[in-house]
């Protein structure tokens, strides 16, 4: 299914709440009081996205499960480490052999730079980073660990991710919804929690300075406890429409117990002061004209 149809899926959903809440038009006498509006089980498992056939990660009974013991618990607030380069929040370079799209952003980026100029600046309009940048922005990060998922918490505009570890499988293309952050699904391989990421919104989603993704891309973390406090992901991305082979990276990020997430938005019209932004830059022209 194309993402355009999953999108009018979804728009027709909302289409028939909104139509719950309309007035009956049949005729009542006058004074009479309209007939109570309600909401019937199979439109409210739909409104609610309830699964087919597969518990919910916080089910009672799929936390009860028997499962073995995970080798670490990613519990806690982490930050991308930055001690040997504060470059290590991109993923290359090394880059792998772009196509057309990414060999052009590789240049108008350069010509960017030189011109002290933002280059596709989706996140400072308030479009998500989504992964793999999110990852690493230079925003503290939550995590929670359960037997059946974990969750991340991002200070970088509050964005939230899931890596569902119940054993589920990645849900069918037909109907599934593409986001940002994608749809994760881990599994424990030894020492190793492995998460396989795909399903990810193209529209204003950047790697780097500006590298477009396809509706193919997809990400293979291989997630370890280098040492007490600090985690080290490795990454395989790949995206056949953008890129030839795979593009590799490794990131590492350390433990801050003396951390938490504080609320975070984007707001466009306080991003427009900001000099990494389209209108920042702008403003700081316009006032050097004057």
């Amino acid at each position: 299914m194309t993402i355009s149809r999953t999108r009018s899926l979804l728009m027709s959903t909302a289409l028939m709440l909104a139509a719950l809440s309309l007035p009956s038009q049949a005729a009542q006498p006058a004074g009479a009081a309209a007939p109570q509006r309600t909401l019937g089980m199979e439109q409210e498992d739909t409104l609610a996205q309830a699964h087919d056939g597969f518990l919910g990660a916080l089910a009672p009974e799929n936390l009860a499960k028997p499962r073995p013991k995970p080798p670490f618990d990613l519990t806690g607030t982490w930050f991308v480490n930055l001690r040997r380069s504060f470059a290590d929040f991109r993923f290359g370079p090394p880059y792998p052999e772009f196509f057309e799209p990414g060999q052009t952003a590789l240049r108008e980026a350069e010509e960017a730079r030189a011109k002290g100029e933002p280059y596709r600046d989706a996140i400072g309009q308030c479009f998500p980073a989504g992964m793999p940048m999110i990852m690493t922005r230079v925003h503290p990060t939550s995590m929670v660990q359960l037997p059946t998922i974990i969750y991340m918490l991002f200070g970088f505009t509050n964005s939230m991710r899931f890596i569902y570890l119940d054993g589920r499988q990645h849900s069918d293309p037909d109907i599934v919804v593409y986001t940002y952050n994608g749809e994760s699904i881990g599994r424990w391989e030894g020492n190793a929690l492995v998460v396989h990421t795909k399903y990810l919104e193209p529209n204003q989603h950047y790697i780097d300075s500006g590298i477009p993704i396809s509706d193919k891309f997809e990400i293979i973390e291989r997630i370890t406890m280098e040492e007490p406090g600090m985690l080290r992901i490795d990454y395989t991305m790949t995206d056949p429409e953008m890129w030839k082979g795979e593009w590799k990276s490794t990131k590492r990020f350390v433990r801050k117990d003396y951390s938490d997430i504080p609320e975070s938005e984007c707001l466009p019209n306080l991003n427009e002061n900001l000099p990494g932004t389209a209108e920042g830059q702008r403003a700081i022209e316009e006032r050097s004209a004057n």
